[in-house]
């Protein structure tokens, strides 16, 4: 399509409203449009963009042998009342009653639905092992939306679930996803560290986060120079080396 025919546009002043250099750029060269805090519109050449990126989650995914569904995200409360997270997601969570008083949220995550799907296929060891995911909106009522798309309350996340009969299954996914993920990041040329992370409301063994280098953000990581070592400062242990003195005053 001709340039002139197309719906795109740039500005040449800087958005009063973006608190972000990235944010302001996206917003200046027609990608963004915010349409209230923390929701935005993404116009087509964000969209081009946007299905470029989709494309290579989905090639690096597919070729680990994750298959693809989509989940609702109106979602009944009660889901997860049942799981006992409601509690813990509190006012994150937007909330909905229908015509008849019953109550729904907008999905800010996915697990119990994916357990859900799980267990109509578990009926046998042989069933295993599999991985589902999907390329989903997700809502959260963020309590203070900035820095452009970085933390809005409604975006686009690739979620993953794999399901195996024991641990060492799950050590083999979790290597397959680890793999496919670096090469995700790798071709979208983003400078990032791998570091240990907390759990949070999902729970689990372990939890390790990709995060792209910036000087803005919300999250401080620390790391080693003469080793791999790397972690979120809010996890990170200090461990005392000085030795007790036995000098007396």
């Amino acid at each position: 399509m001709k340039l002139s025919q197309s719906f795109f546009y740039t500005l040449r002043e800087n958005a009063k409203d973006e608190d972000s250099v990235s944010g302001n750029l996206l917003v200046r060269a027609g990608m963004i449009k915010k349409t209230s805090n923390g929701i935005y519109m993404i116009m087509p050449m964000g969209k081009k963009v946007l299905a470029k990126i989709e494309n290579i989650v989905r090639e690096e995914m597919d070729a680990k042998g994750a298959q693809e569904l989509l989940m609702p995200s109106l979602i009944s409360e009660d889901v997860y009342v049942q799981s006992g997270r409601r509690e813990a997601f509190g006012s994150n969570m937007f909330s909905l009653k229908d015509r008849y008083a019953k109550p729904y949220v907008l999905g800010p995550t996915h697990e119990e639905l994916f357990a859900v799907a799980a267990s109509m296929n578990g009926k046998s060891y042989k069933d295993y092992p599999y991985n589902l995911y999907q390329i989903q909106t997700k809502y959260r009522d963020e309590t203070r939306p900035r820095y452009g798309l970085i933390r809005v309350r409604e975006f686009i996340m690739k979620d993953a679930y794999t399901f195996d009969i024991d641990e060492a299954g799950l050590d083999v996914a979790y290597q397959k996803m680890y793999d496919a993920y670096c090469r995700i990041f790798d071709r979208l040329h983003l400078d990032y560290k791998i570091v240990k992370a907390d759990t949070g409301a999902m729970g689990g063994l372990l939890s390790e986060e990709y995060q792209a280098l910036s000087s803005i953000g919300e999250d401080i990581v620390v790391g080693c120079e003469g080793c791999d070592f790397s972690s979120n400062l809010e996890i990170t242990e200090v461990i005392d080396t000085i030795e007790d003195s036995q000098e007396q005053e």
